[in-house]
């Protein structure tokens, strides 16, 4: 079997890509493992029409819309390995290869849980990465946010937009230079340098944040950007990635440094949300559907 467009990874970008192929009568074949991105996330926020809807019922939906275009196939398989060259790609599941003459790649991004006690149990309920997905549901609440250096220092002074009460934690790994403490005085932010122990919960939210001294800090809700790696996948291709560790792609194309595979969607940027990945799976299949149309239009 063969299909135009094999797409791997069957989140918002991935669902959107094959929609957008399908409605341009290509042939493609959408490849979903079953483990999502945002497995601890409750619900899907600032997607327009889609707003608090759960990320099964998400995926689900889009299925069946799927489900409306006969030459789009969706298949519950890992891919495991992709060989080949532009036009001629061998990708291969557990139940056999099929060709494909391009691949798109919306894998998203592995989080990495940060070594702090109670940071992998609260993660999606109480520790979260992007206030504009979730922090309506927790205004005007006690706010931490985890900074892993100086570079990240830019983002708890968006979160007063949501509550002031703010507390920055550097975890004792770095300082924090004295033009941002004046900043965060100015906004009532408060600045803690000491070492963090543990997360304390109670029936699975966070209560508390408890220092390596002793000491405990009231707070209710924690921002945090934990590292993130790029699924097996995607590393054995060998496509270049930039220094944050995100796919390269070209601007307009989306497609990598290797020839005939593409990318769309969280492993191309911090920037992560439903509706961007979304929006960035369009592009690409978008940018696909123009190249191919041409190239077996004109023969080449």
């Amino acid at each position: 079997m063969s299909y135009d467009v094999v797409i791997v990874g069957g989140g918002p970008a991935g669902l959107s890509a094959a929609l957008a192929l399908g409605r341009a009568r290509k042939r493609v074949l959408l490849c979903d493992s079953g483990t999502r991105r945002n497995a601890a996330a409750e619900r899907i926020h600032n997607f327009v029409t889609r707003d608090g809807t759960p990320p099964d019922e998400f995926r689900a939906i889009g299925r069946q819309q799927l489900a409306t275009y006969p030459r789009v196939e969706v298949r519950d398989l890992r891919i495991e390995s992709i060989v080949g060259t532009r036009g001629a790609f061998q990708v291969t599941s557990a139940t056999g290869t099929v060709g494909a003459l391009r691949v798109l790649l919306c894998t998203g991004m592995i989080d990495e849980p940060l070594a702090i006690e109670g940071f992998r149990e609260l993660w999606g309920r109480s520790i979260f990465q992007c206030p504009y997905c979730h922090g309506w549901e927790v205004q005007d609440r006690r706010w931490g946010y985890l900074a892993r250096g100086v570079q990240s220092l830019h983002f708890p002074l968006q979160l007063r937009g949501w509550t002031r009460d703010v507390v920055v934690l550097t975890n004792g790994s770095f300082d924090v230079p004295e033009d941002m403490r004046a900043r965060f005085s100015a906004a009532g932010i408060e600045v803690e340098t000491r070492p963090v122990a543990r997360l304390a919960a109670r029936e699975d939210r966070l209560q508390s944040i408890e220092l390596a001294d002793g000491a405990t800090i009231a707070c209710e809700v924690l921002f945090a950007h934990p590292p993130q790696r790029q699924v097996d996948l995607v590393r054995k291709l060998g496509v270049a990635l930039d220094d944050d560790g995100y796919v390269q792609v070209d601007p307009v194309s989306r497609e990598t440094s290797v020839p005939g595979i593409y990318a769309g969607g969280d492993l191309l940027s911090r920037m992560q949300a439903a509706v961007v990945a979304a929006a960035s799976g369009v592009h690409a299949a978008g940018m696909l559907n123009h190249e191919l149309t041409v190239e077996l239009a004109t023969g080449g």
